[in-house]
């Protein structure tokens, strides 16, 4: 018969949202250029583009939410969207190999100028202590990674009580993971310009602090949605997600504490 559905997908009505955003995007990036180049309206362009991208977030994602409600995310719709979450992890982990790329250039290839010394890190320089803050931090992401495992399995057993109390053990885990680095780069005893080292340490262990900061909102928004009781044991992807992209910040972190916390600082002066 025309017009019968003979597939598993759901097909989208119309939508302004990915027009909205492309618009935004594009303020935002011009915006941004004018606003380093000093041009007038610059800095006023970058920021109506960054309201513009998280309006459109917020709106097309609720949108996704509410298909989800009304049963449109069927076995293998949900099966793609986790295929697309694997493909932005995946992004990412080249986003982070780019910096970790840097990092081991300049350290085992290190410059023979004589602020570097052909020696890493370069001679004179103080470093933070690996064992000090940054391990405080790494055991406070691990701890956080088995709290959301454990919201997780609440959420699979049905357990609404388990779930809430896991999520807000591991959101104000993460808070407090900001607020450590935040005191770090605070007390830091070199600075960002002028060298490789300042740069490309704040580089690689600032870009993961933000990515904490957005897994922080990512599981935040959970817990207003398990508030609210929109995930089931089974049907609950957006926790999910929160989830996977959580445990791929522990493991940056990891990553980040051997090379650039003890590895590359070691048998340099230690700071305190």
């Amino acid at each position: 018969m025309a017009g019968a559905k003979s597939h598993e997908y759901h097909i989208l009505p119309p939508s302004i949202w990915p027009l909205i955003g492309a618009f935004s995007a594009l303020a935002m990036a011009s915006g941004g250029i004018m606003w380093m180049h000093s041009a007038p309206f610059g800095g006023w362009l970058f920021f109506a583009g960054v309201i513009g991208v998280l309006f459109t977030m917020f709106s097309w994602w609720s949108d996704v939410i509410a298909e989800a409600k009304a049963g449109d995310h069927t076995p293998v719709v949900a099966l793609h969207l986790r295929y697309g979450m694997i493909l932005f992890i995946a992004s990412e982990v080249m986003f982070f190999l780019g910096w970790f790329w840097a990092w081991f250039d300049f350290s085992l290839f290190p410059s023979t100028v004589d602020v570097v010394g052909g020696v890493w890190p370069p001679k004179g320089l103080t470093v933070l202590n690996p064992f000090a803050f940054p391990l405080l931090n790494t055991l406070i992401l691990l701890c956080s990674g088995t709290t959301v495992t454990w919201a997780h399995h609440a959420l699979i057993h049905n357990d609404r009580k388990g779930l809430i109390q896991g999520l807000w053990c591991t959101i104000l885990l993460g808070i407090t993971f900001s607020c450590i680095q935040g005191w770090e780069y605070a007390h830091a005893p070199f600075p960002f310009k002028g060298l490789n080292y300042g740069a490309s340490f704040f580089m690689a262990t600032g870009f993961h602090g933000f990515h904490v900061l957005v897994g922080t909102i990512f599981l935040s928004v959970n817990l207003v949605r398990a508030y609210k009781g929109d995930f089931t044991p089974k049907q609950h992807f957006g926790f999910e997600a929160a989830a996977w992209y959580w445990h791929f910040v522990d493991v940056v972190w990891l990553f980040l504490f051997v090379s650039i916390y003890v590895w590359g600082g070691w048998g340099a002066q230690i700071a305190g």
